[in-house]
């Protein structure tokens, strides 16, 4: 930012926040129930002068506090003051991976009121902390529930965000760059260099840095999750080359190619319990109205195309995109499940074992970061969406609430889950900086 810039924000600062921190003429007028499911209501879109903003300002947890679980879950602390963690990876031997991490320092470029006021609202939210720039292993050598060993296992990374393990290569994803390191079963920290395999969609203007990364079953490939570069296109398609898409990325030949498109942005990534097919979450749109547009669940089909930016939930046509093309907009698939509107659907993992309590055995365990445009607030919260047989079906079901306090500010917010290896559910919480565990309730 140069000189005039900051003399116009310092100017405005006051005027400004107390204008987009009341932005709030426009609220929902249905539930997130209503928003939720195969067969989520859609209406009509709502344009306002600024966009809808509430904002749960970041408190973190008191001593003693915990989240809500639901019936028959408890859940406790595996590990408490990390830094902003974001993501987690078990691995074989029961080690747990965390990447302590944030957006780049300018991974948007550039100087305009509405990205500046974003910043600041973003910034009271917790998400303007510095990345720690770290994965760090958590051990629980005694099986009590409780991580008693904590080591740096990789530093100096540029926005560390998806990791996968095949075989003894570990792989991890940055905000640019996919790179590998040599692991052995068992080993507390990596000294050897990275290999760079694949560069990624990066650069200063890098709007959803969150690179998250899915072995195949075989582990013959990596499934990458490349996020938008902005809301809806405004910057122009150009900048969205390979954006909105999962890639698929050969680890013999080194080739990649685009697995499915239309994707605002995917982060979660999960196998079914069949093995056989893909699933992700999508965080989608913003600034058409706290009742638009839900974010969803579905399975991803090769070549596949979902709508973003020019439609959204199959045709439904996006007033501000650009000029549809009329082939893709006709073909575009519609998503298995909506998870509610703004809900910031992130974490995803399916439920593998049988540790936990019914009905928490055949379905997908859900992150919800929460909303910062929507009236009320929607997300903050870990939910299930029950499978019956290939599919997602019925209402999510509720697993950790009390994210936000009764005054509406955030004590956490959930972002990866994963289950591990003695079946419990783990949730990275990165306003609380802790790791959550849950598990059944003797």
């Amino acid at each position: 930012m140069n000189d005039k810039a900051r003399r116009v924000a310092a100017l405005a600062t006051p005027m400004l926040l107390a204008v987009l921190l009341c932005a709030c003429s426009e609220s929902a007028t249905l539930s997130i129930e209503e928003g939720s499911g195969p067969h989520p209501a859609l209406p009509a879109p709502v344009s306002t002068l600024l966009p809808t903003i509430d904002i749960a300002p970041a408190e973190g947890w008191s001593p003693g506090q915990t989240p809500t679980p639901a019936a028959g879950l408890r859940v406790a602390a595996f590990a408490r003051n990390l830094d902003h963690p974001r993501w987690l990876l078990v691995l074989p031997n029961g080690d747990v991976l965390v990447a302590e991490t944030n957006a780049p320092v300018d991974h948007d470029a550039g100087f305009s009121i509405k990205t500046w006021a974003t910043k600041l609202a973003m910034k009271r939210a917790g998400a303007g902390v510095a990345s720690a720039d770290r994965i760090t292993l958590l051990r629980d050598g005694d099986g009590d529930g409780v991580a008693e060993m904590r080591q740096v296992f990789l530093s100096a990374l540029p926005s560390p965000f998806g990791m996968a393990l095949v075989g003894h290569r570990l792989f991890v994803a940055t905000a640019d760059t996919l790179l590998e390191f040599p692991y052995q079963d068992g080993e507390t920290a990596i000294a050897a260099a990275p290999i760079k395999r694949l560069a990624l969609p990066g650069g200063p203007i890098n709007h959803h840095w969150t690179k998250n990364v899915l072995a195949s079953k075989d582990g013959q490939s990596l499934y990458i999750a490349v996020g938008s570069n902005s809301n809806v296109a405004e910057r122009g398609m150009a900048a969205e080359a390979g954006r909105a898409a999962i890639w698929r990325f050969d680890l013999a030949s080194g080739a990649h190619r685009i697995f499915a498109t239309g994707l605002r942005n995917p982060v979660g990534m999960s196998w079914d319990g069949s093995g056989g097919r893909l699933w992700t979450v999508v965080n989608e749109r913003d600034e058409l109205g706290s009742d638009l547009v839900p974010d969803y669940l579905t399975a991803v089909h090769d070549g596949a195309f979902y709508g973003w930016p020019y439609s959204y939930f199959g045709q439904h046509l996006d007033p501000r995109a650009p000029p549809a093309p009329p082939a893709q907009v006709t073909s575009a698939t519609v998503p298995d499940y909506a998870l509610g509107p703004h809900t910031a659907s992130l974490g995803l993992t399916w439920s593998d074992r049988g540790e936990l309590p019914a009905p928490f055995r055949h379905g997908m365990f859900i992150g919800q970061h929460g909303s910062w445009n929507r009236r009320p607030l929607s997300g903050y919260r870990v939910i299930f969406v029950p499978f019956e047989g290939d599919g997602p079906v019925g209402l999510p079901i509720e697993v950790l609430s009390g994210f936000l306090s009764a005054d509406g500010r955030a004590r956490g917010r959930p972002v990866g889950v994963q289950m591990d290896s003695r079946g419990g559910l783990l949730v990275a919480d990165d306003v609380g900086n802790v790791i959550w565990r849950v598990t059944a309730r003797p």
